[in-house]
């Protein structure tokens, strides 16, 4: 018997040959109120320049988007810069193969890395069916605000 191991799951810089896939990516209708369309973020990428944002691919095949808030790409970057989770999709045909959470665990290695924050933060709409047992899972713990309509949770930084 042959062992095939599992595709990576890789975090990539969206280019004008894979933009059109990325856009065509989709949740199910169910989950379409937790997170806006991969096009409506990308517009949104294009004028904020705090916006951080890349592609998750499993193997070579483009099958989610995450987008951060990063304070650091400021021209004018604060004393204390903050970063924030402001999108993250998993289309809904690669679901349930843990690709949020590997793509979550790049994320915060990526944050981590810059060596600039003490916080990430990220929100999200509570309701069955929500990524608030994955937030939970990686660490994150709610700070008790709730940001139109959304929890905000955060993870600690400096923990090892």
């Amino acid at each position: 018997m042959q062992s095939t191991a599992a595709p990576v799951t890789t975090l990539r810089e969206i280019t004008a040959d894979t933009v059109r896939a990325v856009m065509k990516l989709a949740v199910t209708e169910h989950q379409t109120r937790f997170v806006a369309p991969n096009a409506w973020s990308l517009g949104q990428a294009l004028f904020a320049p705090d916006a951080w944002f890349r592609a998750i691919y499993l193997g070579d095949e483009p099958v989610g988007f995450v987008m951060l808030s990063d304070q650091s790409l400021l021209d004018q970057v604060p004393e204390s810069p903050e970063v924030e989770v402001w999108r993250l999709m998993v289309d809904a045909r690669h679901q349930r193969k843990g690709i949020g959470r590997a793509a979550m665990l790049q994320v915060i290695e990526h944050v981590r890395s810059k060596g600039l924050f003490k916080k990430l933060s990220i929100s999200y709409v509570p309701d069955e069916g929500g990524p608030e047992a994955l937030y939970l899972s990686l660490g994150f713990k709610p700070t008790g605000e709730v940001d139109e309509g959304e929890v905000v949770m955060e993870l600690a930084l400096d923990a090892a």
